[in-house]
């Protein structure tokens, strides 16, 4: 096997890099001796942050006029045929997607109509920053607002800015607004820099600020700007003290663009000539030595980073993880490598847990079908023999065919999901059994929805609910009782309900009934019922019980719609 080639160690790495710096500060030491004396920088200066905010104007100019635009388009469409109108705004909102949203309002205010592509307003809009009635109410000609972020509609919030007018026509007042992302512009201001902390801002003619790149650090009292005072000055450059102001109005718009330098940056240079003279030779071996600290904490955190980032990604998602070697140091590829090893073990261990989990759910399956009560059998055929004594031979070749496609469901060819129409004639047959065993002492009624008929259920699951009815609710009753047995869909779901007028139980006694199986019985049991549902379905789904003591009780079964040809999808996770 070839040799994997190695990277060089840090050691050599730190003198190549000390060597190159100092190289390079020698070079820029003696490139600053060069600069020209502070009138002719201020100048430069002064000619830089005016084109930049000559720029700046130009970009927001641009915008105004497509604001202008867009809301033209918007406003010659307002008398069109409604639907006309809807098919023109969404193919216009497929065409322009720096349109967030066109929405008028009456004359009160209130919201009316939206075209928004994907979005509906919300109900109830606590405060639409979109629109503001008092502000269309006192210019005649509509008003362009300042940045903001849309508040209309549900989890969607982006920066925009609304551009309102008079809705043409009519009687009584009316508006139309745009919704125009602000992002764009406000990255084209942010990215107009005027010297190495120099910046533009955006204000209208009272000094209000619109937008300013450091936004939060105004908000937060921690910089703050002389907006209010520039407001009084004409276009133009001005210079006071150690800071160069350049004044500009955006035409056909209230708004004006005032760009800040500072001429420390990039004026006095002679301060810094003699300072450089003086302490040149410690300047230079400190930001030497920082700079090489720098460089060499960078080489070594970036891969440590992406190893970071990489074990994260591996806490969230360990089945999903490719995992891509990380370069860098020979230490950190041997980490790399390491890490590699380490998640190949974990992900194989991971594999080997979940297929035993899954074998694990199909023995516990397996075993809850598995139970079947010989009471039940027992007294059956108890029965039977006694008809069969007494002469009555009819009574036993019923209860004897009863019997059989009872256990002929029962054992279904191996599959747990059944017909819904297979159970429901399970569970007759069971309840035609206990009939004759019980001597007619209740009668029992199906209300079945023919919608559920074809979808599949769990096998054995309304004949343990029926089994506890007889036992619990009717045999301690003097007269005879009733079991109602409904079948319905709800939504996605699709319902069980076995009601009976017996003497029911108690809060306490339904805990303990979906808690534990009754010590005297060996049968499918209704905690059975509930436990088989939720392996097979999720645990939202199985039993409720509802009763009242004296008056009767009702299960609730709920399971999820199956369609005949979906029964692959679960036999398959099992």
């Amino acid at each position: 096997m070839k040799p994997r080639y190695r990277t060089p160690r840090t050691a050599p790495l730190i003198v190549l890099l000390i060597t190159a710096v100092a190289a390079v500060t020698l070079a820029l030491c003696v490139a600053a001796f060069l600069r020209s004396y502070r009138a002719a920088v201020v100048q430069s200066a002064r000619t830089s942050s005016a084109q930049a905010v000559n720029q700046v104007v130009g970009t927001v100019s641009n915008y105004v006029e497509n604001l202008d635009e867009t809301i033209s388009d918007v406003m010659t469409q307002m008398n069109m045929p409604e639907d006309a109108r809807d098919a023109y705004f969404n193919a216009w909102l497929n065409a322009r997607s720096e349109v967030v949203a066109v929405t008028t309002y009456d004359a009160a205010g209130n919201l009316q109509d939206c075209w928004a592509l994907g979005h509906t307003p919300r109900q109830e809009i606590l405060q639409n920053l979109s629109f503001n009635l008092s502000s269309a109410q006192q210019q005649e000609s509509g008003y362009i607002s300042s940045p903001h972020v849309e508040s209309i509609f549900e989890g969607y919030y982006p920066w925009v800015v609304t551009i309102v007018r008079p809705m043409p026509g009519g009687t009584t007042p009316s508006w139309v607004a745009v919704d125009v992302r602000f992002s764009g512009l406000g990255a084209s201001i942010n990215g107009v820099g005027i010297g190495q902390h120099g910046y533009c801002y955006l204000m209208d003619e009272h000094g209000n600020m619109v937008y300013h790149p450091q936004q939060q650090l105004l908000y937060a009292g921690i910089k703050s700007e002389e907006a209010a005072r520039l407001a009084g000055f004409a276009d133009g450059t001005y210079v006071e003290d150690t800071v160069i102001y350049s004044i500009q109005d955006v035409p056909d718009s209230n708004w004006r663009v005032v760009g800040v330098s500072y001429i420390d940056e990039t004026v006095n240079e002679s301060f810094w000539q003699m300072a450089r003279i003086t302490l040149g030779t410690a300047a230079m071996i400190l930001v030497a030595a920082l700079l090489v600290g720098w460089i060499i904490s960078r080489l070594l955190s970036d891969p440590l980073q992406q190893l970071e980032t990489a074990m994260e990604q591996f806490e969230k998602d360990a089945d999903g993880f490719v995992y891509k070697p990380v370069g860098g140091t020979r230490e950190v590829e041997e980490l790399s490598d390491s890490f590699g090893h380490m998640v190949g073990r974990i992900q194989c261990l991971m594999t080997t847990v979940r297929e035993e989990e899954i074998n694990l759910r199909k023995t516990e399956l397996k075993a809850l079908q598995a139970q079947i009560n010989p009471h039940f059998l027992y007294n059956t055929l108890d029965s039977i023999a006694w008809m069969c004594e007494r002469g009555k031979n009819a009574d036993a070749v019923k209860m004897v065919h009863a019997l059989a496609r009872l256990f002929r469901i029962s054992i279904s060819r191996g599959h747990e999901l059944i017909p819904i129409e297979k159970e429901l004639q399970h569970a007759e047959s069971y309840l035609l059994i206990q009939k004759f065993r019980y001597k007619n002492q209740f009668t029992y009624h199906f209300t079945v929805d023919e919608s559920c008929l074809h979808c599949l259920c769990n096998k054995i699951t309304l004949q343990p609910i029926i089994e506890n009815s007889i036992t619990h609710g009717l045999d301690l009753m003097v007269d005879p009782g009733h079991i109602e047995i409904e079948v319905c869909s709800e939504g996605e779901d699709i319902l069980f309900k076995v009601s009976d007028d017996g003497i029911g139980m108690s809060a306490e006694q339904v805990a303990e009934l979906l808690k534990n199986e009754p010590s005297d019985r060996t049968g499918i049991g209704i905690k059975n019922v509930n436990d088989r549902l939720r392996i097979y379905f999720g645990p939202q789904y199985g039993l409720s019980i509802d009763s009242v003591p004296d008056e009767g009780t009702t299960v609730t079964i709920r399971m999820p719609r199956v369609p005949e040809d979906r029964e692959g999808d679960y036999e398959k996770n099992m």
